[in-house]
């Protein structure tokens, strides 16, 4: 049975602090809401620490009451709820679970491809990135550590369940250049203006780094071996950067055997 909690609880402060980037990479732990991303969650396998749910949400949601069995499932009021969510119109359901860990050298271990987050700021493309990211075989996904944190809550949003079911690591650009020289893996770094196009790309198991917009690649330039470009025969002169790393992905794909 659910326990019905205040809106003074220490458990709810303790929720509260995961809804900040320092909060949730202290404990370890990250916050995600809605009905959606708890079926993903359910479906990928994903530990649950804690659930939280409105009355309302939990007498409509049969897999709430269906996890109340094996997870701690606390009732919220529908304000405290609001406090607890970053959207606009909550669903009055939230779920807590630990951060998978994955190192860098595992990701490059396999003979798949990996995507690398130069540092990317923008929550949106971090997480359609990782649904990409799944959906053309990579191993995984590299966050730089400058960058947005991949747990952050429009992060794990835009992933759409992906982030349950991918590796994800943490490096910086010369933690990348050393793990992947140690792998015999070849980096290949996506900027506007290289002559080399995606098109040329041949390797089965690319190492891909995907800069910001307008700032590039910045110091993992360092770290890459090859440039790659993404060619518009319009007057755009740039791509958003989900979308040139998708385009990249893609084109790694039909390098691999049937």
């Amino acid at each position: 049975m659910p326990t019905r909690l205040g809106s003074r609880s220490p458990r709810l402060r303790a929720v509260r602090l995961l809804l900040a980037r320092k909060g949730h990479r202290k404990s370890e732990r990250f916050l995600f809401e809605g009905p959606t991303l708890l079926e993903e969650a359910h479906r990928s396998g994903l530990a649950l620490e804690e659930l939280y749910a409105t009355d309302a949400a939990y007498e409509r949601s049969p897999l709430l009451r269906a996890l109340d069995k094996e997870t701690p499932l606390f009732i919220i009021a529908e304000r405290t709820c609001s406090q607890l969510s970053d959207v606009e119109s909550p669903t009055g359901i939230l779920a807590v679970a630990r951060r998978p860990k994955a190192a860098l050298s595992e990701l490059l271990r396999e003979g798949r491809p990996v995507l690398v987050l130069a540092d990317l700021n923008d929550p949106g493309n971090a997480g359609t990135l990782i649904r990409s990211a799944e959906a053309f075989g990579a191993s995984g996904v590299v966050f730089g550590r400058r960058g947005v944190d991949p747990y952050h809550p429009k992060v794990v949003r835009a992933a759409m369940g992906s982030l349950f079911r991918l590796p994800i690591a943490l490096a910086d650009a010369s933690e990348l250049g050393v793990a992947a020289n140690e792998q015999g893996r070849r980096v290949y770094g996506l900027a506007p203006r290289a002559e080399e196009p995606i098109t040329s790309l041949r390797d089965p198991a690319p190492v891909l780094v995907v800069g910001q917009e307008r700032g590039g690649l910045g110091p993992w330039d360092g770290a890459c071996d090859r440039f790659l470009s993404v060619r518009t025969p319009g007057l755009t002169d740039s791509l958003n950067a989900a979308v040139a790393g998708s385009i990249a992905l893609y084109q790694a794909s039909l390098s691999r055997p049937e």
